[in-house]
């Protein structure tokens, strides 16, 4: 990675614009072709330094509702449940902990009833019973706002 590289995520994290042609904004402003802009956008993703290219909502902002969910699943069925959590595309992130509670993953939904209606469709469809899943809503949001150059 080099300098040029630096600028491009830079750029792509601060000064993303919201237009028809970002990446042409984007190259103009850094002194490049658009070819050489996604060329090095392409290479970033394919080599992991850049994972996604997206935006975020504050999802409280717009009246949705949100928790952390940790499950315990014994080891042999973790693919199934890993499987069944990835079909909920209320999920926005999950993890594999080596813990006693060895799934970890997001639920967004548009109200606090949807949530515990998937939480309790997980719980039900894996058989797991009330002391195998913890629901661990926001009580107080800290937000970072990582930026990396």
């Amino acid at each position: 990675m080099d300098e040029l590289d630096r600028r491009v995520i830079q750029e792509l994290q601060e000064n993303f614009p919201l237009e028809p042609n970002p990446y042409e904004i984007i190259a103009s402003s850094i002194g490049i072709g658009v070819d050489e802009l996604w060329r090095r956008v392409c290479v970033l993703v394919e080599s992991g330094i850049v994972r996604r290219i997206g935006f975020s909502i504050d999802s409280r902002k717009i009246g949705y509702s949100s928790t952390l969910t940790a499950i315990r699943v014994p080891h042999t069925r973790i693919d199934e449940a890993s499987a069944l959590i990835s079909t909920y595309p209320q999920v926005t992130h999950s993890y594999l902990r080596d813990d006693e509670f060895n799934i970890w993953f997001t639920v967004i939904a548009e109200d606090r009833c949807r949530v515990l209606a998937i939480l309790d469709e997980i719980r039900i469809t894996l058989g797991l019973s009330g002391q195998d899943i913890m629901d661990l809503p926001v009580e107080k949001l800290f937000k970072l706002d990582a930026r990396f150059k």
